[in-house]
C-alpha cells in the first residue's frame, strides 16, 4: 500500500490518510495550546520581575528587526507553499518549501548574531534580570523553531520522494500553521522585550 496513503495503527489495519491528518491536526493544536501556556507563564514572570528595583532596561540591537523579517518571510513562504500544494503544483510547492526552510535557518543565524552583539555590549545572562529574560525567551523560541525545522525536513523529504499532491498538501498545511504560530509568538515576545517597561507595568498594575 502507498506509504503516503496510510499509517499502520499497530492493530494490523492501516490508518486512512484523512484520519491520520485529522489526528495530527488535533495534536498540533494541542501542542500550540501547551506552548502558548508555557510562554504565557514566562511573560507573566517577566512582568512581575520587571517591577523590582534591580531591573535595568536593555537596548535591543537592530538585528532583531532582521530576524523578525526573516521569520515573516518564512511564514509567508509556508503559506504560499501550502496554497501551491492544494493546487497540485508540486514543483512550485517544493521551491517555496525550500525557501521557507532557508528563511527559518537564516532566522536562527540572525538570532545568534543578536546574542553576539549583546555579548559585545556586556549584556549577559547573569546580573541584569532584563538580560536573563531576553536570553531565556529567545532561546525557548529558538528551540521551537528548531523543532519546526525538524518537521520541515520530514515534509521536504516527503515532497522530494513522492508525487502525491494530496498527501503533500496536508503536511505542508500543518507546517504552515506551526510557522504562523511561531511568527505570532515572536511578535508578542518582541513587543514585550522592546516596549514593555517597568514604568508601563507599574502604571497598568497600579503600582507606585
Amino acid at each position: 500500500m502507498n506509504q503516503s496513503a496510510s499509517l499502520n495503527t499497530g492493530t494490523g489495519y492501516p490508518m486512512p490518510r484523512l484520519e491520520r491528518s485529522a489526528v495530527l491536526s488535533v495534536a498540533m493544536w494541542v501542542f500550540i495550546l501547551v506552548a502558548s501556556t508555557l510562554f504565557g507563564l514566562f511573560l507573566a514572570a517577566l512582568v512581575m520581575r520587571m517591577t523590582a528595583p534591580d531591573w535595568a532596561q536593555i537596548g535591543l540591537p537592530w538585528q532583531l528587526w532582521l530576524s523578525s523579517g526573516l521569520l515573516l518571510a518564512g511564514s509567508a513562504s509556508f503559506q504560499a507553499s501550502s496554497a501551491a500544494a492544494r493546487a497540485a503544483q508540486l514543483t512550485r510547492t517544493r521551491v517555496l518549501l525550500s525557501l521557507a526552510g532557508a528563511c527559518a535557518l537564516a532566522f536562527l543565524l540572525a538570532q545568534l548574531w543578536v546574542w553576539q552583539v549583546l555579548q559585545a555590549m556586556q549584556v549577559t545572562a547573569n546580573g541584569n534580570p532584563a538580560g536573563s529574560f531576553f536570553y531565556l525567551l529567545t532561546a525557548m523560541h529558538g528551540l521551537h523553531v528548531i523543532g519546526g525545522l525538524v518537521c520541515w525536513l520530514l515534509v521536504m523529504r516527503f515532497a522530494l520522494r513522492y508525487q502525491d499532491s494530496a498527501g503533500m498538501a496536508w503536511r505542508v498545511a500543518l507546517c504552515a500553521r506551526y510557522w504562523h504560530f511561531l511568527l505570532l509568538l515572536w511578535l508578542v515576545l518582541f513587543a514585550a522585550l522592546a516596549w514593555l517597561t517597568p514604568e508601563l507595568v507599574r502604571y497598568i498594575c497600579g503600582i507606585r
